[in-house]
């Protein structure tokens, strides 16, 4: 039997497989980083099944072959897959990466996974509640807070966010009640 570890603890989900491009097995992506490209850079990537991302054995390592932006699309091949009909196999697919493997984030800024969850509380110590998801709106982020009530905070440092205190769990924010 099994060790079936828990894919958020170990594995970050960066995209999908959406579909085939060509008749020489290249794939297209869709990419949940930001900048979408970015996904290239990050690896190795791991392969598995939509109704498997709770389980990280399930997942397969892959070997990214080469991979380009091609309009709004970005578009890989992979090792060892060579015609249509073995990418065709592949579609659908969720990409991901281990944890491990994900560059240090840069200063003032967040990987949204590390914020989910956070207590957020007012600069007069008032509890919102916890950040339950992050909404990408163009200009700007808006972090979901679930407390008493729902509440949408734009993710604006300095303006609104005030603090982040990781190691606390908490989002120091200047929001009213």
């Amino acid at each position: 039997m099994s060790d079936a570890r828990n894919l958020a603890q170990d594995l970050v989900v960066l995209g999908k497989l959406a579909g085939v491009h060509g008749v020489r097995g290249a794939l297209k992506v869709l990419s949940w980083t930001d900048p979408r490209e970015e996904i290239l850079e990050l690896g190795p990537w791991l392969l598995g099944k939509p109704d498997d991302q709770q389980v990280l054995d399930k997942y397969r390592p892959v070997e990214l072959a080469s991979g380009r932006i091609q309009g709004k699309s970005l578009v890989v091949t992979l090792a060892g897959i060579n015609d249509r009909d073995q990418a065709e196999a592949l579609s659908g697919q969720i990409i991901a990466i281990r944890q491990q493997d994900l560059p240090p984030a840069d200063q003032n800024s967040w990987y949204w996974r590390d914020l989910l969850e956070l207590q957020v509380v007012t600069l007069g110590g008032h509890d919102l509640g916890r950040i339950s998801k992050i909404m990408p709106t163009g200009a700007n982020d808006v972090l979901v807070v679930k407390g008493d009530r729902e509440r949408l905070i734009p993710f604006v440092l300095e303006q609104y966010i005030k603090q982040i205190d990781l190691e606390a769990g908490v989002i120091t924010v200047d929001w009213d009640r």
